[in-house]
């Protein structure tokens, strides 16, 4: 008896903007059902609340996914100044307060403290696993632990605008960078406590929030269009990294996990994304004249 398919093959990211609401797991889960495809993954996790650009990778594009992850994010967040809650967001219970309120001149001056590599502490509500389990199922028993502060890059932080009890920023940044650290970290140092009130993602690699679709819209192209009106391709993941051209029979070695040689390979030693007839074949590594294959795609 021959396994039942639990969907269709279908290739390519589709870059949602995800709604508040729903986890980034639920939103991935809703457009596969539209898509009824069999094979799916995110990259990058939006919390609940937050709203934005949120890459989905389907069939072949899951193989992509890495290259995503660690691509630049960009986020529009407000903090609400005032209260500090155990989630760090709008979500969290209410343990602090204060009647700081920071003036625009102060947070200007604090900001540039935290762009280049600084340390950070995950949060306590963050899907990092501690002995085998979420943090967010510890932190929601009671349980007491601690989570190592790590090295982020923030490349750019940005105060767009200020109110009576709260402040709205942009910020660019390196993978694993929590916002809703960066909010009660930025409250400490000006004197006070804070919480994320707002969090929108406005870009995740390639993609920006021009380019999202809303699940509705989604659910009217999936009926009415062709899937390249709401699919990009599985290449377009990996626009940061050098393409190599093939001729079909070098492609059919390295899809069989041959090594192949490339003399006319000028770029620099590294990852590439092997092509041949316009689509990738293969995530590749290039050393010393020599390609090996990395990840294969069956396309």
């Amino acid at each position: 008896m021959t396994r039942r398919r639990k969907g269709n093959p279908v290739h390519g990211w589709v870059v949602l903007d995800k709604p508040a609401g729903k986890t980034s797991t639920q939103a991935l889960g809703a457009v596969r059902r539209l898509l009824n495809a069999d094979k799916a993954g995110h990259a990058g996790t939006l919390d609940p609340l937050a709203t934005g650009v949120l890459p989905l990778a389907f069939g072949e594009a899951t193989k992509t996914v890495p290259f995503v992850q660690d691509g630049r994010k960009t986020y529009a967040f407000t903090v609400a100044w005032g209260e500090a809650r155990d989630t760090g967001d709008a979500a969290g219970t209410v343990t602090a307060t204060s009647a700081v309120r920071p003036a625009r001149a102060a947070i200007e001056a604090v900001l540039p403290g935290f762009v280049g590599q600084i340390s950070q502490v995950p949060p306590a509500y963050s899907a990092i696993k501690v002995d085998g389990q979420r943090a967010y199922d510890l932190a929601r028993q009671g349980q007491e632990f601690e989570l190592a502060a790590r090295t982020i890059v923030i490349d750019r932080l940005d105060l767009v605008e200020t109110g009576p009890d709260r402040a709205s920023f942009t910020v660019e940044c390196g993978k694993g960078t929590y916002v809703r650290v960066l909010a009660t970290d930025l409250a400490a140092k000006l004197g006070t406590v804070g919480y994320v009130s707002a969090l929108r993602r406005t870009r995740v690699g390639p993609w920006t929030a021009a380019q999202a679709i809303s699940l509705d819209r989604l659910g009217e192209l999936v009926l009415s269009a062709a899937p390249e009106a709401y699919l990009h391709p599985v290449a377009a993941a990996l626009a940061d990294i050098p393409a190599l051209a093939l001729t079909d029979a070098e492609a059919q070695r390295l899809k069989a996990g041959q090594a192949i040689r490339v003399a006319t390979f000028d770029g620099p030693p590294g990852e590439v994304c092997a092509m041949a007839n316009g689509l990738p074949i293969a995530v590749a590594r290039v050393l010393d004249g020599e390609v090996r294959p990395v990840r294969v795609f069956n396309l």
